[in-house]
């Protein structure tokens, strides 16, 4: 009998043994708020604040432009919202295959008087620069386009949309949260005014992110209280979590080179499986992607079908993005790189990470092959 094999870590990772053990005395006897006096909460204080220079250094940051906060999208609203809240309602610019938790709050600032303008992609799911600047105009502006994309693992030229974004004099905030851990993020060479990452994403705890944004970015928090990072983000700091968040930093990003190297040999490995089966691959022609990420479709076949079957056999795959999956309509990802409603209903993605050997690829291609005979001869009675 075979183990079960994760292949789900775009949607969350396993947590790191390391990082746990980092965690649990901050879970049990170090229990001090941070923002106390006495020893229990200097002693909270520094592990927070040692943190904080862990995931800075992750991004190329300083560790005063690090805000923690509950993930990645509360880090996303507080940046959208928070800008926009100082300005008179102007333009949003966010690209097609943002995730919901970019979506959202910009048509949130729709019913507020703001213009929202959707940047299209190519059929690799990458936005042009020159979209951008088209888009763009001569008033209020804030611009939103993810660095790596959760579902196909294309990766945008952040830079020279950031740059596009400052000529422009509009304020540029990118989600990174699927990038960090898979590849290198760097605050500076980016050129952004803020990006948002999450600790769940490279073995971290879930339930703590950071919105790392220049301190010259004037924002409106999202929640008020007792004014804890710098005002940005009140309420008593989440210690373990964001111990765990440092950790994590450190430890994915210790071993990341190698571990892309390995990983993008298994994906390949997968697609070149998967093309040979009848598979459709989505974004694997773009410029630049994640070493561990495969989305494809099998025409004629459900992708919620698939996804069940799979999972009966032992293999945690996804129909899609984890915080859309509830969702019945088709991704939305895919919609915008052209692919018919039809064929992106049928979309798995598969997304491999530490634990993934190559003993378990190789599984997988196999369970496949029954189970794609199983679901097409279901298919061909069901005609």
């Amino acid at each position: 009998m075979f183990a079960p094999a994760y292949f789900d870590y775009n949607a969350t990772t396993p947590l790191d043994a390391r990082v746990l053990e980092a965690m649990l005395p901050w879970l049990q006897a170090r229990h001090g708020n941070a923002s106390s006096r006495h020893e229990y909460g200097r002693a909270a204080r520094a592990a927070v604040d040692e943190a904080r220079e862990r995931v800075a250094a992750a991004v190329g940051a300083h560790k005063s432009e690090v805000a923690f906060t509950s993930g990645g999208s509360e880090a996303n609203n507080l940046f959208i919202k928070g800008v926009a809240a100082g300005l008179k309602p102007g333009l949003i610019a966010i690209s097609a295959i943002e995730h919901p938790c970019v979506r959202e709050p910009a048509r949130q600032l729709r019913r507020l008087g703001w213009r929202v303008a959707e940047l299209g992609v190519d059929a690799q799911g990458t936005v042009d620069p020159a979209a951008l600047d088209a888009a763009l105009g001569d008033g209020a502006a804030i611009v939103s386009v993810m660095l790596a994309n959760n579902e196909t693992g294309t990766i945008n030229d952040v830079a020279a949309l950031a740059a596009c974004a400052r000529g422009r004099r509009a304020w540029f905030h990118t989600d990174a949260v699927q990038a960090l851990g898979k590849m290198a993020v760097n605050f500076r060479a980016l050129g952004v005014h803020a990006l948002s990452v999450s600790a769940h994403k490279l073995g971290g705890p879930q339930g703590v992110g950071a919105l790392v944004v220049d301190k010259r970015v004037e924002l409106q928090p999202l929640i008020a209280g007792g004014g804890q990072e710098r005002g940005l983000r009140s309420g008593t700091e989440n210690v373990a979590g964001i111990v765990g968040f440092g950790a994590a930093c450190e430890y994915a990003l210790a071993d990341q080179a190698e571990r892309a190297q390995r990983l993008s040999g298994l994906r390949d490995r997968i697609e070149a499986g998967l093309a040979a089966r009848g598979a459709r691959l989505f974004g694997a022609n773009a410029p630049a992607r994640l070493p561990n990420t495969t989305f494809c479709a099998f025409p004629d076949i459900d992708g919620e079908t698939l996804v069940a079957q799979l999972d009966r056999a032992g293999f945690a795959v996804a129909s899609g993005s984890a915080c859309s999956s509830a969702n019945p309509e088709p991704s939305h990802t895919l919609l915008a790189m052209g692919v018919a409603p039809d064929i992106a209903k049928s979309a798995v993605r598969v997304s491999l990470g530490a634990q993934t050997d190559e003993a378990q690829v190789e599984r997988f291609l196999l369970v496949l092959d029954e189970l794609l005979r199983r679901l097409q001869r279901m298919a061909a009675v069901a005609v």
